[in-house]
């Protein structure tokens, strides 16, 4: 397995920015048995049956965004996810996106546009990622849940599925829970950039943070829709929050999948087991790079 800490410059974000990369390169060989005309290399080793690297060769990519409070290596540190990427086949990409809930924040930093736009284009421009559709996929645990069913519904365009696991905080297609916790104590308090990034609850129906007319919107243009899968723990006590996002889902006509995790609250041990079953099973997987 290959992982590497890219740092670069972010347009919208307008500072430099940390983000993981992970490529399953224990699934390749650099040399073809098939070309070893010195024969310096015994066809019955394991690497003499793995494909080849190749100039060019591309990777399905998922974006996996990590959890308020976490960075881009906590992912990696608490769970598996580097080897069950390995297991599939797939690159993944983990921005740091602190505490930022995945929105254009009203303070005016653009991590939306950062996460929809900018980061899918730097990383299939530098990097061996597909610029396919069918390729792109997006999913998150805990805020990052939220960011990745934002990022997904603002940009269908850039990603075929989207895996939301206990997304409890931030964006939402209810509105009105939204504004909601702006107006309550709980935010205002303990963790007053919600408030700075959202703004105004009076002001969000309609506004860039209006995720269901933005959702509406989308499905009624009549493109290809995302398809989401939508995983929370049966004893998370955000569970009636997430299940609100999946009944304003199907209202819209996305279909998503839910699944209800038995057992399990809202921590690693969930995130862990569903980053894995996510990769395994849920999302459309290759498990082969294109040539």
């Amino acid at each position: 397995m290959s992982m590497m800490r890219f740092n670069y410059r972010s347009q919208m974000l307008g500072h430099y920015v940390d983000i993981s990369i992970v490529y399953p390169t224990d699934n390749y060989s650099y040399y073809d048995i098939q070309k070893d005309r010195k024969g310096i290399h015994d066809e019955s080793r394991p690497e003499a049956r793995k494909p080849v690297y190749y100039p060019g060769m591309k990777f399905q990519t998922v974006y996996l965004i990590h959890g308020g409070g976490d960075d881009d290596t906590l992912t990696y540190r608490y769970t598996n996810a580097e080897r069950y990427a390995q297991d599939n086949n797939v690159m993944l990409v983990t921005p740091n996106v602190t505490n930022s809930f995945g929105a254009n924040t009203e303070f005016g930093i653009r991590y939306q546009d950062f996460l929809g736009e900018e980061l899918p284009a730097v990383i299939q421009a530098l990097f061996a990622s597909s610029p396919k559709r069918e390729d792109n996929f997006i999913m998150g645990y805990a805020m990052g849940g939220n960011v990745a069913l934002a990022t997904a519904l603002m940009h269908q365009d850039k990603f075929s599925c989207c895996v939301d696991m206990s997304g409890g905080i931030g964006l939402t297609l209810d509105t009105k829970t939204l504004q909601d916790e702006l107006r309550g104590d709980h935010f205002k308090n303990f963790l007053p950039i919600y408030n700075g990034t959202f703004g105004d609850p009076e002001k969000l129906p309609g506004s860039r943070h209006d995720l269901y007319k933005i959702a509406k919107e989308y499905q009624e243009s009549g493109a290809d829709l995302t398809k989401f899968f939508v995983v929370c723990g049966s004893d998370e006590f955000i569970r009636a929050r997430v299940e609100r996002d999946v009944e304003l889902l199907t209202e819209l006509g996305y279909d998503p999948e839910y699944i209800v995790a038995d057992g399990y609250q809202h921590d690693f041990n969930l995130w862990e087991d569903y980053i894995r079953i996510a990769l395994d099973k849920l999302l459309p997987l290759k498990r082969k790079t294109d040539f």
